[in-house]
């Protein structure tokens, strides 16, 4: 086999095209958390561009501007409206629901993309970087999902709800003991709530996204996939491409569509099988502190 058979896997449909038929949320309210950037703001695109509603929550209102008339500018695209919201409070995230029913109704969707993640060895992790990112990630999430989930339950309408998830969350994430944890957490979740309120008309499902490069990347991780693949051709992916972020918005405007209405409890792992990837002989172990390159612990 030749380098020139390798060509990956196929590049995907241009952006603007639409993975579901024109209108297919017309007239429905979906709720995106961290919305005002990144792959959130990317997944809510995709939904506006079948005709949602849309509103976008995020902790920063100038994020969120810029974001809502971006969004709103896509074409197809319904209302947009923002709303500040710390998801680690629930009076906060109440309010945010209180918002969105004033300017277009009950959310039929729910999409908890909101997340907090840095790496660091387990051991250097302190009480408060534990619960900054666990609060965010799993308690915050659940907050969202209880909210919608009770509002419905009271309004006895169904609803649709997607997590945005991790693979560690199956195989563990040396350096993100923290992260992996909290997605765990989300994963189960999903698990636990699609039994529950699938008797209510609620379905729930997950989504795993791979490497997506978009705009509002970190430096350190952009410049980290810079290295790894200067010609944009990654080698490390079976794909042997990344994601583009219109992929991973597809993905989730179908788990949370009328055609996906008997998926759920379901986590979706949009990312070229990369996380299944395994060498035939492993590599040489490196400790996540000298990966990080830091010192030995309490030298």
């Amino acid at each position: 086999m030749t380098d020139d058979f390798r060509r990956g896997l196929p590049a995907p449909p241009p952006l603007g095209a639409a993975a579901l038929p024109p209108g297919t949320y017309a007239g429905q309210v979906v709720l995106v958390t961290g919305g005002g950037t990144g792959l959130g703001k990317a997944i809510a695109a995709e939904f506006a561009r079948l005709g949602a509603d849309l509103v976008i929550a995020s902790r920063r209102a100038e994020q969120l501007a810029a974001a809502r008339d971006e969004l709103a500018a896509v074409p197809g695209a319904g209302r947009v409206t923002a709303a500040v919201c710390d998801i680690r409070d629930p009076e906060r995230v109440a309010d945010v629901f209180d918002a969105a029913e004033a300017a277009f109704g009950l959310p039929d969707v729910l999409v908890n993309n909101a997340a907090a993640n840095f790496p660091s060895p387990a051991e250097d992790l302190s009480p408060n970087a534990w619960r900054a990112v666990v609060d965010i990630t799993l308690t915050g999430t659940w907050f969202m999902t209880r909210e919608f989930g009770r509002r419905h339950l009271t309004a006895r309408t169904p609803g649709s709800i997607v997590n945005i998830g991790a693979s560690y969350a199956w195989t563990g994430g040396p350096g993100f003991a923290h992260s992996a944890a909290a997605k765990a957490g989300v994963k189960n979740l999903v698990e636990t709530l699609a039994v529950e309120w699938g008797p209510y008309g609620i379905q729930i499902n997950g989504l795993v996204p791979g490497l997506f490069p978009h705009a509002d990347m970190t430096g350190d991780i952009r410049g980290g996939l810079d290295r790894a693949a200067p010609d944009g051709k990654d080698g490390r992916q079976p794909a042997l491409r990344v994601g583009e972020s219109r992929e991973l918005g597809w993905a989730a405007t179908f788990l949370a569509s009328p055609y996906a209405r008997f998926v759920t409890g379901h986590t979706l792992v949009v990312d070229g099988a990369n996380w299944q990837r395994r060498a035939l002989v492993n590599p040489e172990v490196v400790p996540v502190r000298e990966q990080l390159g830091r010192g030995p612990f309490g030298a």
